[in-house]
Order: C-alpha cells, then sequence, then structure tokens
C-alpha cells in the first residue's frame, strides 16, 4: 500500500535527527525567544543543582545527554527564581542570514527559455499569473533556515485556469531518496487536534511516479492511528472524488514526481550519507547564542546603569500608618532629628547617588566580532549584509570582489537549483496540458541565471562610448548590452525606434529595384 500502514510512530524514527534539526533551525529562524527557550530547555521553572546555571560545572553524564549540551547554550539557561520577566534579547540575525540567501538567488530572477515560441509564450503566462518567482523567494529562503526545501506544482481548478507551485519546509515531509535523488515523499499536516481527549487528524499526501494519494489518519501525537475515509473530515473531502480504489490519482505528469527536493548545500555535515541538505546557521548556532547573550547583557547594563538616588528615611514623607512612604525631590526644608550627624564620607549631603558604568564599547566590539564570524560561518560576505562599507560609490566590479564570498556561496547553490527549474517548467507544461486541455507539449527549459549584480550605468556609458568611437560594437549589441532581459522581439522594436529619432532609417534597396548606394556625404 502506497500510504503508511494504520498505528505508525509519526513521525517516522528514522527522520528523528533531522527533525531535531529542523527544530533547532526552525527556532533561529522563527526568532521567537519561546521557541529557543522550548527548543534549548530554558524554559524549566527552576535551575538545575549547580553553581554555574550554564552547567559547565556538572558533567554530561549527570545530566542526561541533549539536555546537557543544550543547557550549555545561554537559551537553555532558566530564568532567575528571584527574577520578575524574562530579560533575554534575540537578535534576528540568523533570519537575515536565510533573506540575504534568497535576495542572492532570485531578487534578479532567471530564465527559463524552451526551444518552441508557443511553448514559451505560455510558460511566460503560468510563471507570471501563478506568481511563480515570488514562490521561489520563498523556497529559497526556506532552503537556508532549513536546509531545503520543497516544490510542489499542482492545480485547483476552481480558483485558476493555470497550474501553482507551492514552497513546502522539509519538517513536514517524510522523503524517499534514491542515489541523491527523489523518489516518493510524503507530506503530512494535522487538520485537527483534540486537547481533551488526545486525538490527532492528520492529512497524509504521498507523491510518486504519476501518483498522487491522500490518506485521512485518527491517532494521538506520536501514533499515525488508523486510517479514515477522506469524507469524515472538511480538510479531505474534496479528495474524495478525486482518489480510486488504491487512494490516490494520477498527476499528469508519468515523467516523474509533481514534487522536487532542493538542497540548500550539502554535503551535511552532521548525518553523513544523507541526501537532505544542510542549514546556513550549521555550526554557527553557539555564535548566534553568544551574541543573544552579549546583546543581552547590554541591555542589563542599560537597566542597571539608572540613576538610583539613596536617601535616609527621614527625608522620606509618610502617608500615614501602614502606607507608603515617598521622597519629594523638590522639597528645599528637611527637619534633621536631634543629634543627628552627617557622613564622615560625604559631610556636605546624606543623600547618596548610584549610577554604575554602562561598557558600551566593549558590548559594541564583542557583537561585531560575533557578527562577523557568524556571517562568515554561513558563507557570506558582510557586506552583502550592509556592513563594512565607507559610504562611497563602488562600481560593480568592486561590488563583486567585496562580496566574493557570497558570491561564491551564491554560485553553489545555483548549481542544484538549475536542474530543479528545468524540471520545473516540464512539470508545470505537463499539468498544464492533462489537466486544463492546452496544446503545448511540456519540455525542460534551459535556466539562465543573471551575474547577480547591478551594472554601473556610468560605467558601462563609459564603455559602450569607446565601443562606438572605436566601431567596434553594433547598434544589437548596444541594446542587448543595456537590456539583456529583452527578447529579439523588443530589440527588434528599439533598433527600429533609435533609427527614427536619430535619421538613420533608409529605403530598402529591394524596394527600389535597384542598386542603392548613399552619398558620402551623408544625405540621401
Amino acid at each position: 500500500m502506497p500510504l503508511p500502514e494504520r498505528n505508525q510512530e509519526w513521525p517516522p524514527p528514522a527522520i528523528r535527527q533531522e527533525m531535531r534539526l529542523y527544530d533547532t533551525h526552525g527556532a533561529w529562524y522563527a526568532g521567537d525567544p519561546d521557541k529557543l527557550a522550548q527548543v534549548y530547555g530554558g524554559n524549566r521553572a527552576a535551575p538545575m543543582v549547580g553553581m554555574d546555571p550554564k552547567g559547565w560545572d556538572r558533567p554530561i553524564s549527570r545530566m542526561g545527554g541533549y539536555l546537557g549540551r543544550a543547557v550549555r547554550y545561554f537559551w537553555g539557561t532558566p530564568t532567575p527564581a528571584a527574577q520578575s520577566r524574562a530579560t533575554k534579547l534575540h537578535i534576528p540575525l540568523a533570519a537575515d542570514i536565510a533573506a540575504t540567501s534568497a535576495d542572492l538567488l532570485f531578487s534578479e530572477p532567471p530564465t527559463l527559455k524552451l526551444k518552441g515560441k508557443k511553448g514559451q509564450q505560455r510558460l511566460d503566462s503560468v510563471l507570471h499569473e501563478a506568481g511563480v518567482y515570488g514562490s521561489l523567494l520563498e523556497a529559497a529562503e526556506l532552503a537556508a533556515a532549513y536546509g531545503g526545501v520543497y516544490l510542489r506544482v499542482g492545480w485547483d481548478t476552481t480558483m485558476a485556469d493555470h497550474p501553482v507551485v507551492d514552497a513546502l519546509p522539509p519538517d513536514a515531509a517524510v522523503p524517499e531518496f534514491h542515489n541523491g535523488r527523489l523518489k516518493a515523499v510524503t507530506f503530512w499536516r494535522v487538520v485537527y487536534e483534540d486537547d481533551r481527549s488526545g486525538e490527532v487528524w492528520r492529512h497524509l499526501e504521498k507523491h510518486e511516479k504519476g501518483r498522487v494519494f491522500h490518506g485521512l489518519y485518527l491517532g494521538d501525537e506520536d501514533h499515525l492511528g488508523r486510517q479514515m475515509p477522506l469524507e469524515d473530515h472538511p480538510a479531505t473531502a474534496e479528495f474524495a472524488e478525486l482518489v480510486d480504489e488504491d487512494g490516490g490519482f494520477d498527476s499528469g505528469f508519468d515523467r516523474g514526481l509533481l514534487v522536487e527536493y532542493i538542497p540548500n548545500m550539502r554535503p551535511h555535515r552532521m548525518i553523513r550519507g544523507t541526501a537532505v541538505g544542510r542549514s546556513d546557521y550549521a555550526g554557527v548556532e553557539p555564535l548566534l547564542d553568544a551574541l543573544d547573550e552579549t546583546w543581552t547583557s547590554w541591555m542589563r547594563d542599560l537597566r542597571l546603569g539608572k540613576a538610583r538616588i539613596i536617601v535616609p528615611e527621614i527625608y522620606l514623607t509618610t502617608a500615614g500608618r501602614g502606607q507608603a512612604a515617598s521622597w519629594d525631590p523638590d522639597r528645599e526644608i528637611y527637619s534633621p532629628l536631634g543629634g543627628m550627624l552627617p557622613s564622615p564620607q560625604n559631610p556636605g549631603s546624606m543623600i547618596t547617588l548610584s549610577q554604575f558604568k554602562i561598557r558600551v564599547q566593549e558590548h559594541a566590539e564583542t557583537s561585531k566580532h560575533l557578527v562577523e564570524q557568524i556571517v562568515r560561518g554561513a558563507g557570506y560576505a558582510l557586506q552583502s549584509f550592509a556592513e563594512g562599507g565607507n559610504g562611497q560609490a563602488k562600481t560593480a566590479t568592486e561590488i563583486h570582489m567585496e562580496k566574493h564570498r557570497s558570491y561564491s556561496t551564491r554560485g553553489r547553490k545555483i548549481g542544484y537549483w538549475t536542474p530543479r527549474l528545468a524540471w520545473l517548467s516540464e512539470a508545470m507544461l505537463a499539468v498544464d496540458h492533462a489537466v486544463f486541455g492546452t496544446k503545448v507539449v511540456a519540455e525542460r527549459a534551459t535556466v539562465e541565471w543573471p551575474d547577480g549584480v547591478m551594472p554601473d550605468p556610468e560605467s558601462m556609458g563609459r564603455t559602450l562610448d569607446m565601443l562606438n568611437r572605436a566601431q567596434a560594437v553594433s547598434l544589437d549589441t548596444k541594446i542587448r548590452w543595456v537590456h539583456p532581459d529583452w527578447d529579439d522581439v523588443q530589440v527588434q522594436a528599439e533598433k527600429e525606434r533609435l533609427r527614427d529619432e536619430l535619421g538613420l532609417n533608409v529605403p530598402d534597396p529591394a524596394a527600389l529595384g535597384e542598386t542603392w548606394i548613399p552619398d558620402a556625404s551623408g544625405d540621401d
């Protein structure tokens, strides 16, 4: 049976290690302090026994393996019992890394080119109407955070007349790989959970070559339970009319799956031999934790550095027996008690001002170096995050040299994305033909990536001017240089407009029926 068996442990134990990493990296990506505390165990009610709250004075064997390692993180330390509120501060650098990775890949979208003109027009229309390039940005961000992402091609005839593309995170999928490529995958989602009875309803969707299966299961938090009819829940009722006796239907794409997995980067450093990718956060989690601890310490200095005034009890004005007392800083005259002597250390006043030093420079330098190490460990240049610049205008070549590490990482990721984007064009056109009845034949596109750096207009203008003076470049080449994203029709239209404006249009010799030679003076 294509779908999982009843009462199976879910998620399956085979992906337990991957799920733990997804939980950890997902918490950093979300930037939610509660999730970080939950992942690292910092939401415990009371600290464990020991002098050091981070656990460095206790052996791991006494602390329970994973818990012992987690408590050594700043986010693994509980809030002290005497502290009224949690004061830990999170800096969302992890989310910035994921967003920057997506921008490097798809801020300038690649071009998908087909051989046939009709196929190209239909593909361009589908990509535009389905908002595929926006989905690719979303997918690239999820891949950077979780180590990989799934692209799924589907359709909804009640909402659109074209295929659609979804980006799905890997923490809701059970993949099956063969020789490093995705052979089958099962997505799941919780459609209903009863807190009182503990019942959990799950919808499973499995993709195989040319087939898609749907199943509804009733179980508990850790087990899949028994399979139920799709009609028993509104979230899956729409699939009941589509599936056959096996619980599935034809996908319309016989050459493969309607799903592809795009790894973020390989190899995986913690799970050797796996086909899943590694996150950009892999290996820099302790540094991200240290950055949050540094900023929390900085904010603690600000709180403790507030000026506080300590006055004797005689300076307080009581509101009555059993009532609170207050001090009026604008009051000018007080009646001292008889025999009251001034303090030897401060004979002029009995009012003490308490204000601690705020270590701004120390915290700023520590944060700066941590950010540099985190960004470098993630595979990027600091300049990609608008840091480290001197404010002066730079050419595209200078920008590319400064961001060399970022573009090297981008180039490695492009190697994983290129064959998947070629698959995407074929899968979408196949669904378009099978479901919506278009006459376009499905084919794989050729993917062309932009260089990722916007050229400097001034530098480009000087280069074109020199080439033009040397008569070393044609009008067609100049237009394509300035507008590399234009097709042949747009280039030809621009040439005609330029010739009309410059008065360069000449009569067609074939139309004149005779050989026409332009006058050397330039006059017709």
